[in-house]
């Protein structure tokens, strides 16, 4: 990494000249970085002025030439990739871009079973056949963790006519799998590697944690800059490593569905965020590791209470873990992770990333410091008082949550296929037409195509009950979509 061309921050700098100059406008957007006194309370004058539409000076994202093509070379450099490209739309869209380059209609992906919904969509729109691998499953704390690479070489040799695998670094609990044999083994085998990294932003930045996609050698990685990085939220990065698919190709496809009227903002947030992250960000997380150590320690000493640290590591499942993400469970003080998710909102001001049934997951970042973490460790401490020994250890079978459906016909079947609304409990037994899921963390429960059981429908209707976000095609959650007239 040339850490002196780290320094600079070549789009940001050309957009605040840019906003700087007493220019009249008479081009998009419309309200012309003036005359708007709502948006100026609501923002400041500043944000405003820095608001712009694509000009010859501040470049084009779809067309890069100049300070935009400058800053994603730095954002290549920073990350270790052959190249680079901005995205807007989150690493939503970058998984998608990744999917849609790689694999033509009916070409098989081997892909993990716990993976984003942004994926199935991905198969769904490029027509792609899914090969499932089923995670490892943590039954205790009730997460998915990792792939087995024996799993990985059992599809690959079980579909040698695979084009891609898929594989996620970390899950969104800070699990990995072995990243660098699956590469290995995948490219002996003439099959492209792609990731979705959209919680390992951080990963190349400290040696401590765990290697990151560019570094293990795989061929495309996406990268939430947003969520661990520092940048404005949508921001993030699709990295390439051009072994298998070159920069024009993956450009190509980007711009089938990248919008032209990119944020200068956000992508600016991503200049800034990348030269922090190269220039300071070793300092920074050997700090923030220290921290979160020292908090995790506590936590652990709290009745009632369990985290996850790097002694979870196993080797298979857990190939390597990312100790910035901080996994408690909380059951054995007879709450469920919803239940304490809202609880520390509503009591400590302490905002959570997610819940699940056993767990709330918190994410600490390049944001965090010794005051924000012992600012969670008081309130975890005030929980545990509060509630140990004094109900019963909340327990639910997890079979029917964490086990796979069976797939009957493919996502993109099952989404273009004849469909009917059916109230939940006179959906057991049909097909899923529909993705149905908590948000977060996005993983659907079903997805399109997978036979509806009991126990998912008894896991969905548990969900609501419990006041998490459901997310289907419906806007009424009694309902859902299965195929049939």
């Amino acid at each position: 990494m040339n850490i002196k061309a780290q320094q600079k921050t070549p789009l940001f700098t050309a957009l605040e000249k840019y906003a700087g100059e007493d220019i009249t406008h008479f081009d998009v957007p419309g309200h012309k970085k003036r005359n708007n006194p709502e948006l100026i309370a609501a923002f400041g004058e500043k944000l405003l002025r820095l608001d712009a539409n694509s000009t010859p000076e501040l470049d084009m994202l779809g067309n890069p030439e100049g300070v935009i093509a400058q800053a994603e070379s730095l954002l290549a450099d920073a990350y270790g990739a052959d190249s680079a490209f901005m995205l807007v739309n989150g690493s939503t869209s970058g998984v998608q871009y990744m999917i849609m380059a790689a694999c033509r209609p009916k070409e098989k992906i081997i892909i993990p079973r716990n993976v984003h919904k942004s994926a199935i969509n991905a198969i769904i729109l490029s027509g792609a056949y899914p090969i499932f691998v089923e995670p490892e499953i943590d039954y205790e704390y009730g997460i998915m963790n990792g792939v087995k690479f024996e799993n990985i070489k059992k599809a690959v040799y079980e579909h040698p006519d695979a084009k891609a695998i898929f594989l996620i670094n970390p899950t969104y609990f800070g699990a990995t799998s072995d990243l660098r044999g699956v590469v290995k083994f995948a490219h002996r085998h003439k099959i492209a590697v792609l990731v979705d990294e959209s919680h390992g932003a951080h990963f190349p930045f400290h040696p401590e944690l765990p290697d990151s996609a560019m570094e293990a050698g795989a061929d495309m990685a996406t990268v939430s800059i947003h969520k661990t990085g520092g940048a404005l939220t949508q921001s993030s990065a699709l990295l390439l490593n051009e072994r298998v698919f070159s920069r024009s190709q993956m450009r190509a496809t980007i711009n089938l569905f990248q919008t032209t009227s990119a944020s200068y903002i956000l992508m600016s947030s991503i200049d800034i965020a990348r030269k922090k992250l190269a220039t300071q960000g070793e300092a920074i997380f050997s700090e923030l590791l220290m921290q979160v150590e020292q908090t995790k320690r506590k936590i652990a000493q709290l009745p009632g209470l369990s985290v996850l640290t790097r002694e979870y590591i196993d080797g298979v499942g857990v190939y390597d873990y990312d100790e910035t993400k901080i996994v408690v469970r909380v059951n054995e003080l007879g709450l469920t992770g919803f239940e304490a998710y809202n609880i520390l909102k509503k009591d400590y001001n302490v905002q959570p990333e997610l819940s699940e049934t056993y767990v709330v997951l918190f994410i600490a970042s390049i944001g965090d410091d010794a005051s924000t973490l012992e600012r969670l460790y008081k309130a975890l401490s005030e929980i545990s008082n509060r509630f140990y020994g004094k109900k019963d250890k909340f327990t639910v079978s997890m079979q029917g949550m964490l086990g796979r459906p069976k797939s009957i016909i493919t996502p993109r079947e099952a989404f273009y296929g004849d469909k009917r609304q059916v109230l939940l409990d006179d959906a057991v037994g049909e097909i899923c037409a529909d993705s149905i899921m908590i948000y977060p963390p996005g993983i659907p429960l079903a997805i399109p195509g997978e036979q509806l059981t009991r126990e998912i429908i008894d896991f969905y209707k548990f969900y609501k009950s419990q006041g998490g976000i459901l997310i289907n095609d419906e806007e009424n959650s009694d309902y859902i979509k299965i195929l049939g007239q």
